[in-house]
């Protein structure tokens, strides 16, 4: 049995200069090979919070809903910072100038009422433990929707590093057990290939009243699922 590989970096002398090319090298496998895919999943509690907000203004001229936009933009923003989001931990995401209609019931037509601007910018939160109370003073502070949060891990290195292992270490007890029922006592890594990707549920987010009560809205992070993925390759070995 045969597999192909790619491997660069031989340097061929065709031409007077030497040029590094790529060259098809043949790995031959004496015995039967075994294609297997696992994956293993880590889960860790995140440490970042990602969310998105802003405001909408309207006004009979567009230039008047832009700079009453502007306004109550910049009062957000500002807040956001006065919060202690780091300004490379803001975002403008958008900003949107459309007509305003709004329909005629007696005349069935739309009729014109003005100009309609919203900013939406995105905030990091890179202490969660802050977030309900930042959510709630930014809507004091003016802002008129609020999307998300989406949490992440900052560096989730090691927590790829365990996965990885649990992963390779699982895919290797299997390749044996396919390998001792065919009689053979080993195997042998031909190939390795590996994808990763995160995994949270939606996180609980629900804003209290100013009747309700008077505290920030309860946030639960929950956990990220951390997931490595591997296509490994092993030959049977006597």
């Amino acid at each position: 049995m045969r597999l192909s590989i790619l491997m660069a970096g031989a340097a061929l002398a065709f031409a007077p200069m030497n040029i590094a090319q790529a060259a098809n090298v043949e790995i031959v496998a004496q015995n039967p090979v075994i294609e297997l895919s696992v994956s293993e999943q880590v889960d860790s509690a995140p440490d970042t919070a990602t969310f998105s907000t802003g405001v909408e203004t309207k006004a009979p001229t567009a230039t008047q809903a832009l700079r009453d936009n502007s306004v109550q933009a910049r009062a957000v923003i500002n807040r956001l910072k006065s919060l202690g989001i780091a300004e490379k931990d803001i975002q403008t995401t958008g900003i949107n100038l459309r007509a305003d209609y709004d329909y005629d019931q007696e005349s069935r037509q739309n009729r014109f009422v003005g100009y309609v601007v919203s900013n939406q910018v995105s905030a990091v939160v890179r202490d969660i433990s802050k977030l309900g109370g930042i959510l709630d003073a930014i809507v004091s502070s003016g802002a008129t929707n609020l999307n998300g949060p989406s949490f992440s891990i900052s560096d989730d290195s090691k927590i790829k590093d365990v996965a990885r292992e649990r992963a390779l270490a699982n895919a290797k007890a299997r390749a044996m057990n396919y390998a001792r029922a065919e009689g053979y006592s080993g195997v042998r890594v031909l190939s390795i290939s590996e994808g990763m990707f995160h995994q949270s549920e939606a996180p609980m987010m629900r804003m209290e009243s100013a009747d309700a009560s008077n505290a920030p809205p309860p946030v639960a992070p929950g956990q990220i699922g951390t997931v490595v993925s591997l296509n490994i390759t092993y030959e049977m070995t006597r």
